[in-house]
């Protein structure tokens, strides 16, 4: 059950942002503005239960868009307990961190600010969506988070608080082309990513709901 009252409001912003295009396998891209799945992980970092699922519906961009490019050190194994293992045991001559390291090229957003629009569904159970509204709308008032909320990347930490008021988006518009919308899961755990066609009017982008999953096969 999905509501129909006037939908929650979150604030998110910071000084750094990807969210990264699928078909870049390497390299990190950003699409220009946050994706839905972005902003249901950030809604789901400040309030998560087990019988609600985050439906965004707008997503306002509150900051002119800004890229920047960074260009990072990083390794190309995997770090894992089985791996450090291995390494332990092979002695001093384990692992060689000038031989397993690369540059990687990252294309990310500077200084961004986002107005998310979500409605609460209740998945599981039959209580109304009030009492979860109202759960949200407190802890984005004391700044209260399950998990540290981020932009995109784990690394790019994103800061949250009510709208401001008199806040509008940006005047621009644009076709943004495909766009992740999310992941759907199968039983087998595989994700299935969804893409929809995403226009920004005015700096708001409207969020189409998710498909349902025969329309996706």
């Amino acid at each position: 059950m999905v509501s129909r009252e006037a939908p929650v409001e979150v604030r998110v912003w910071g000084p750094w942002a990807c969210f990264t295009r699928p078909e870049m396998h390497v390299e990190r891209v950003s699409y220009p503005v946050m994706t839905p799945s972005a902003a249901r992980g950030i809604l789901d970092s400040i309030f998560w239960k087990p019988e609600i699922r985050w439906v965004i519906e707008e997503i306002h961009v509150l900051a002119p868009i800004k890229w920047a490019s960074i260009l990072r050190n990083e390794i190309n194994t995997r770090q894992t307990d089985r791996t450090a293992r291995g390494w332990q045991r092979a002695g001093a001559g384990g692992y060689d961190v000038a031989e397993d390291r690369t540059q990687r090229h990252t294309l990310a957003l500077r200084d961004v600010a986002y107005l998310i629009r979500a409605q609460v569904e209740v998945v599981r159970g039959d209580a109304t969506t009030a009492k979860y509204r109202d759960q949200f709308r407190r802890r984005v008032s004391r700044g209260q988070c399950f998990s540290q909320p981020y932009l995109g990347n784990r690394e790019f930490s994103a800061y949250f608080g009510e709208p401001v008021p008199g806040e509008s988006p940006v005047d621009l518009t644009d076709d943004l082309g495909l766009m992740l919308h999310d992941l759907r899961y199968e039983s087998s755990g595989r994700g299935t990513p969804v893409f929809f066609d995403a226009k920004l009017d005015h700096g708001v982008l409207p969020v189409p709901p998710l498909p349902l999953a025969q329309e996706v096969a």
